[in-house]
């Protein structure tokens, strides 16, 4: 899913769909053009194949976009109804936290502007797509909408413009480009343009008989073509004939594959979305076809146009056309082998996950963080067959628990709830008794299938990790594979090894399930449920005598009291989460979280040297680590007693960084908080409006995040305090014009302009001595102004929440 702005110069070119090289359909481009100029809902419809995509995407970049650009939503991938309004607010860029449906965040995003949503591959869901777009046409009038798909949305006021096969001679240049970008010369002779007239002009087609010509000459292919068009008439009578003539082109190009050729073609349309070599080289061997051989014949159908290749930022991957991946699970069905592949899938990515949550508290932080975010439309996928697989609800907890890192460390807090409450529902039949495929369970003569990373199947425990969940032993490292993450172990043939006890694993996955849940219902300021899921994973892990269970349900409880504004019972519950951590041998970025936190406590308890001692202590262990998350909020604790002491030159750097970290992981609570703090530090160094500037652009965010400042009067202390000194210095008005200003930034250029002010200004004196944000300074302010005292102040103790 991608869109793009105005004046993107990448917008484009980094399309998933090839530009260039266009050819022909200028009387297509001119009648979309026309019906997007007269119309704000338009279908592009016709057969896979057919090149609808490259149409609508050759349009939109014409230059003449909405003043806030054309925004791609690619929906083939989506599996679930439920997750369209998430993939079109995930293609605008919002990062929304809170508890709040997708649906009013992109409403609310989307009021009062004006801009294109192309909605592409919407096809297999089209009621959950047309219920989306009519309440976009009614409630916000600058948003216009081109549909691509198969069908028509059958919306009032739709205008639908069927696109047909090409020309002859569109068809035969698009054949003779495609040629010579194989290094094939192809003429416009008599056997092309035959050849183009029987693939019926259709793209797919034509740029599939392209790929053969490696093999065969255009006469050639002819002669082959006669036998396979009766062979593989397709199709019922009932269906259209361009649908009838694309899959005889497909089936034709199948046919020409060899058997190990048809074999990977079945197996890779497992994959939602791209993969990578090693994925498909675990997923897709077996049975016919040795893991050696993957690349072989993954070369060949390179070679053949069924499978592209691109350059991401995560290396080297491969992706199928949509109508190619669908003719082949047709097959990888006929085959009766598709449950083994999808268990195959699944088990690559349960495994993945796995060791991707053991590395992320390395120096490979960065690179898995990027990782996770490319694999996200297969680990969906993964999700959704553990959840609807008979067994699979103990996978599911454990991958939905394993992805805690994406879901709170990269901004996904809304979907990650989602998966968690899903994996935490009640079975039809109780808590299944066994796990996993037939013979997982120890009968006699079984053996479990050794998973993707070195796990047995997908329910067996790594060798480094003592339970699912676990980020790994102290000194625990692991050598990086060749994209920087550890090498996946499914060629060292690694000996079979039983589950867990019985109940453990799926004891272990259920616990860790719900103190995620917790902690990302309390970020989202969710309370009520978080401290419902803390406090049933505490008495469950209590029951099963499972020690890191409790020290995480009383680390995430303390961190509940620490957003509440419970100082006194925080700082007991983190102290003692702290010391279980400790005595279990637990380190990692939950643990060096804990500490900051605890830090964080002792701050608003008025013990800054405390404070500073705990988060340098983290921030050496981070720094030897190679962890970059955790430390970034050390940072902004740092930086918050540095402010204190009146060093803002120092607290500036600092939270710079810390900024610059957070969104890099697209981390939006740590960008607001490094915000609200930057504005602080920005009136103390004497420019007041910058300062109303940054807090409008602030309160901007927080709406995506949850309750601002947690609703707590301690998180919120630093603000009153800006808020104040700028509007003394200001005025009320020029106050709220340059937070109208700041609200008016997007989350990039909010960012942009932070981290772009990194020189201390001379002005108002800083800070001297062991300054806060205090009681008594609070009221001075307030006062000043002629404005009532917040209702409850950082420096008090005991422990009052918010009024």
């Amino acid at each position: 899913m991608r869109g793009h702005q105005p004046g993107d110069p990448g917008a484009n070119g980094n399309l998933p769909l090839e530009l260039d090289g266009f050819v022909g359909r200028h009387a297509e481009l001119r009648g979309l053009a026309r019906a997007l100029g007269s119309s704000r809902l338009v279908t592009v419809t016709g057969p896979g194949g057919i090149g609808k995509s490259r149409l609508a995407a050759r349009v939109t970049g014409g230059g003449c976009a909405p003043p806030d650009g054309t925004w791609r939503v690619e929906l083939a991938a989506v599996r679930d109804p439920q997750f369209v309004d998430h993939a079109v607010v995930e293609a605008l860029g919002l990062r929304d936290h809170t508890t709040r449906p997708p649906r009013e965040t992109l409403l609310a995003h989307l009021t009062g502007r004006r801009l294109l949503l192309v909605l592409d591959g919407f096809e297999h869901l089209v009621d959950a797509c047309a219920d989306l777009v009519v309440e976009l046409l009614e409630r916000v009038p600058g948003v216009s909408v081109l549909a691509v798909g198969r069908r028509p949305l059958a919306v009032s006021g739709e205008q639908l413009l069927a696109l047909g096969p090409l020309a002859e001679d569109e068809a035969v240049e698009l054949f003779r480009e495609r040629a010579g970008h194989r290094g094939v010369p192809v003429a416009d002779d008599p056997h092309v343009r035959e050849l183009c007239r029987r693939l019926d002009g259709i793209p797919l087609a034509v740029e599939l008989a392209a790929g053969r010509l490696g093999a065969l000459s255009p006469e050639q292919l002819l002669e082959r073509l006669d036998d396979r068009f009766r062979l593989l008439a397709g199709g019922g009578r009932d269906a259209l004939p361009r649908h009838r003539t694309l899959r005889t082109a497909i089936g034709w190009s199948h046919e020409l594959c060899t058997p190990e050729e048809r074999l990977l073609w079945s197996r890779l349309s497992v994959f939602a979305g791209r993969f990578d070599l090693e994925a498909a080289e675990y997923v897709c061997s077996g049975g016919g076809l040795h893991s050696e051989d993957v690349l072989d014949v993954l070369s060949a159908l390179l070679a053949q146009s069924v499978v592209a290749r691109e350059e991401t930022a995560t290396g080297v991957r491969y992706r199928m056309l949509d109508t190619v991946r669908a003719y082949g699970a047709e097959w990888l069905e006929a085959t009766g082998d598709a449950v083994r592949l999808r268990r195959r899938h699944r088990d690559w990515y349960v495994g993945l996950a796995t060791w991707c949550e053991l590395d992320w508290f390395s120096p490979r932080q960065n690179e898995v963080a990027a990782r996770i975010e490319a694999e996200l439309p297969n680990l969906r996928c993964a999700l959704e067959h553990c959840l609807t697989e008979p067994d699979g609800m103990e996978l599911a907890r454990h991958l939905a628990g394993s992805l805690w890192f994406c879901w709170v460390g990269c901004g996904r807090l809304s979907e990650g709830r989602h998966w968690l409450e899903r994996s935490l529902e009640p079975e039809p039949h109780g808590e299944p008794e066994g796990h996993g495929e037939p013979g997982a369970h120890g009968e006699p003569g079984t053996h479990q299938e050794p998973g993707p990373h070195g796990e047995p199947g997908a329910h067996g425990e790594p060798e480094a990790r003592r339970e699912p969940g676990a980020h790994g032993e102290p000194g625990t490292h692991h050598e990086p594979g060749r994209h920087g993450l550890p090498e996946p172990e499914a060629h060292r043939a690694p000996e079979p090894r039983g589950l867990p006890e019985p109940g453990s694993g799926s004891e272990h996955a259920r616990l860790k399930a719900l103190w995620v849940l917790g902690y990302v219902a309390i970020l989202q300021g969710d309370t009520v449920p978080a401290l419902a899921a803390l406090q049933r994973c505490r008495e469950e892990a209590e029951r099963a005598a499972d020690p890191t269970a409790v020290a995480y349900a009383e680390h995430r409880t303390g961190c509940l009291a620490l957003v509440s504004d419970d100082m006194p019972r925080a700082e007991t519950l983190l102290r003692s989460a702290l010391a279980r951590y400790e005595e279990i041998g637990e380190l990692n970025s939950n643990v060096l979280m804990g500490q900051v936190e605890l830090a964080m406590a002792r701050a608003f308890l008025g013990d800054l040297p405390d404070a500073v001692r705990l988060c340098e202590e983290v921030r050496r262990v981070c720094e030897d680590h190679g962890e970059r998350w955790a430390r970034s909020y050390a940072l902004y604790v740092l930086a918050y007693a540095a402010w204190s002491e009146g060093d803002t030159a120092r607290a500036r750097v600092l939270l710079t960084d810390c900024l610059s970290c957070a969104h890099a992981f697209h981390d939006l609570l740590g960008a607001v908080l490094s915000i609200e703090l930057l504005a602080l530090v920005t009136a103390t160094q004497g420019d007041p409006a910058e300062a109303a500037v940054l807090q409008g652009a602030a309160a901007a965010l927080w709406p995506s995040v949850g309750l601002p400042l947690f609703g707590s009067a301690y998180y919120n202390g630093p603000h009153e305090l800006c808020e104040a000194t700028a509007r003394q210095r200001l005025g009320d008005g020029r106050y709220e014009e340059c937070v109208r200003q700041g609200r008016a930034l997007g989350r990039e250029a909010a960012v942009a302009r932070a981290l772009g002010r990194a020189r201390p200004r001379a002005g108002l004196p800083a800070p001297r001595g062991p300054v806060r944000p205090t009681h008594e300074a609070l009221t001075t302010a307030h006062e000043a102004l002629g404005t009532h005292e917040p209702a409850a102040s950082p420096t008090r103790k005991g422990g009052e929440t918010a009024g």
